[in-house]
C-alpha cells in the first residue's frame, strides 16, 4: 500500500490531536459538573443539621430534668435543695448574681451542674459525660456560677444580732449580748510539693485553715478561708479582725470561743482546767462550781459552730476531700459553699441534712496546748466580768433546783 503524502499525514495528526483536546475538555467539564452536583447535594443535606441541633439541645436537657425536676427527693439528693428552693436560687443568681443563659445552655442547667459538682465532688470528665457537654463548657459554666454566687455575699451572709435579756432559749439565755460562736476548721486541699509543709496540720493532713463565725441559728456571719493548715486559729482570727472588711464585733457584744483563743473583750472563752467535755455532762455529772456550770453552758451554746461545720461538710462533698482546683479557686468554692448553706437554711423550711447529721458531732474538748491570740490582750475587767457571770449563772441554777 502506498504511503500517504506527508501533507495528508500532518492533517490526520492535527485531527487526532484536536479530538484528544476536545475529549479532555469534555472530561474537565464533566468533572466540574460532578463537583457542582456534590456542592448542591451538600447544601441540601446541611439543612437537617439545624433541626438535629435543636433536637440535641432538648436531648441534653433530659439529664437536667431527671436531676432536678423529677421530684423533690431526687432534687435534694443531687443538688441539696428542693425544687422550689432551686428555682429561687436560679432567680437570685440571675437578678443579683448577673448569671446569664448562653446560646447553648440555660441558667438552670448551669446552676444544676455547679450544685451537682460541689454536692458530690464530681470531676469534669464525669460531668461532661452526664450532661453531654464538652469539658470546656463544663469548666466555663462552673466558674460563671461560682462568680455569681460570690456576688451574693452581702445578701446571704447573716447579720449577727445579740441575744436579748428576755431570751428563752435554754442554751443562749445566759449569754446576753452574745452574737454567736466562732472557731477554725481544716479543709483538705491539694498544693504544690514545695508548699506542703506550710499546709500540713498537726494530724499530718494537707489542708487550709478556715475561720467560721455563725449565729445561734446555724448560719454563717463571716468566713475566712485560705490560711495554711499549720497556722494556729488565733493567728487567723487576728487577721480577720484586722481586715478592712473583716470580722466586726461591736463594743458590748461578743462571740463564744474555745480555750484556744484568749479570753478578752469581744471573745468569751471557757475556764481552763475545768470540765468542758459535753459527753461528761450527758453521762449524768452535775457541776459543783460556778466555773464548771459556766463551762457546761458555754459548751452547749458554742456547740453551734461545730454543728455548722458538720452541716457544711456533710452537705458539700467537695469539702470532704482534696479537690484539683487551684488554691485560690478552692478558697472561693469554700465561700460559695458557706453562702449556699445560708441560702438553704433561709429558704428551706426543713433541712434533711441536719436530720442526717443528728448528734454525731466531734467533742468539744479543750486543748491546753493550743496557742492564744497574740495581738488581743486579756484584761482584768473582762476576766472579772466572766467570773461574775459564772457566779450569777450558778446561783440562778441552784435557786431553780431548790
Amino acid at each position: 500500500m502506498a504511503r500517504l503524502p506527508i501533507i495528508v499525514q500532518n492533517e490526520r495528526r492535527k485531527r487526532i490531536g484536536l479530538a484528544i483536546t476536545i475529549w479532555l475538555q469534555m472530561c474537565t467539564v464533566a468533572n466540574w459538573f460532578l463537583v457542582a452536583l456534590g456542592a448542591i447535594h451538600s447544601l441540601h443535606t446541611y439543612r437537617p443539621r439545624i433541626r438535629s441541633y435543636i433536637l440535641d439541645f432538648y436531648a441534653k436537657r433530659d439529664y437536667v430534668k431527671r436531676l432536678v425536676y423529677a421530684s423533690d427527693e431526687t432534687c435534694i439528693e443531687q443538688v441539696r435543695m428542693n425544687r422550689t428552693t432551686f428555682f429561687k436560687l436560679c432567680e437570685m443568681l440571675q437578678t443579683l448574681g448577673e448569671l446569664k443563659s448562653s446560646r447553648n445552655m440555660l441558667v438552670d442547667e448551669q446552676v444544676a451542674m455547679f450544685l451537682h459538682i460541689i454536692s458530690h465532688h464530681l470531676k469534669n470528665r464525669v460531668i461532661k459525660h452526664h450532661f453531654n457537654r464538652s469539658g470546656e463548657t463544663v469548666s466555663r459554666s462552673f466558674h460563671n456560677v461560682l462568680n455569681a454566687v460570690i456576688r451574693l455575699q452581702d445578701v446571704l451572709f447573716k447579720k449577727a444580732e445579740p441575744i436579748t435579756a428576755n431570751s428563752t432559749d435554754p442554751r443562749w439565755k445566759w449569754f446576753k449580748n452574745c452574737l454567736g460562736a466562732l472557731d477554725g476548721t481544716h479543709i483538705k486541699i491539694r498544693v504544690l510539693t514545695v508548699d506542703k509543709p506550710r499546709y500540713r496540720t498537726r494530724k499530718g493532713d494537707i489542708a487550709t485553715n478556715m475561720l467560721g463565725v455563725c449565729t445561734p441559728d446555724i448560719q454563717f456571719v463571716y468566713v475566712l478561708p485560705g490560711w495554711e493548715g499549720s497556722v494556729a486559729d488565733g493567728r487567723v482570727l487576728r487577721d480577720a479582725i484586722s481586715r478592712r472588711h473583716g470580722l466586726k464585733v461591736p463594743h458590748g457584744c461578743y462571740y463564744l470561743v474555745d480555750a484556744g483563743y484568749t479570753n478578752c473583750e469581744g471573745f468569751l472563752a471557757p475556764f481552763r482546767g475545768q470540765r468542758y467535755h459535753l459527753n461528761e455532762w450527758r453521762q449524768g455529772y452535775q457541776p459543783s462550781t460556778p466555773e464548771e456550770f459556766f463551762n457546761m453552758k458555754h459548751a452547749s451554746a458554742r456547740n453551734v459552730i461545730e454543728r455548722c461545720f458538720g452541716l457544711l461538710k456533710l452537705r458539700w462533698g467537695i469539702l470532704r476531700s482534696p479537690s484539683f482546683y487551684p488554691v485560690r479557686v478552692h478558697n472561693r468554692i469554700i465561700i460559695a459553699c458557706c453562702l449556699l448553706h445560708n441560702f438553704i437554711r433561709t429558704y428551706m423550711s426543713l433541712d434533711p441534712i441536719e436530720e442526717e447529721l443528728g448528734e454525731g458531732l466531734p467533742s468539744n474538748v479543750i486543748d491546753d496546748d493550743e496557742p492564744n491570740i497574740i495581738n488581743i490582750h486579756p484584761s482584768d475587767a473582762w476576766a472579772t466580768w466572766r467570773m461574775e457571770l459564772a457566779n450569777q449563772m450558778f446561783d440562778e441554777w441552784q435557786a431553780s433546783r431548790n
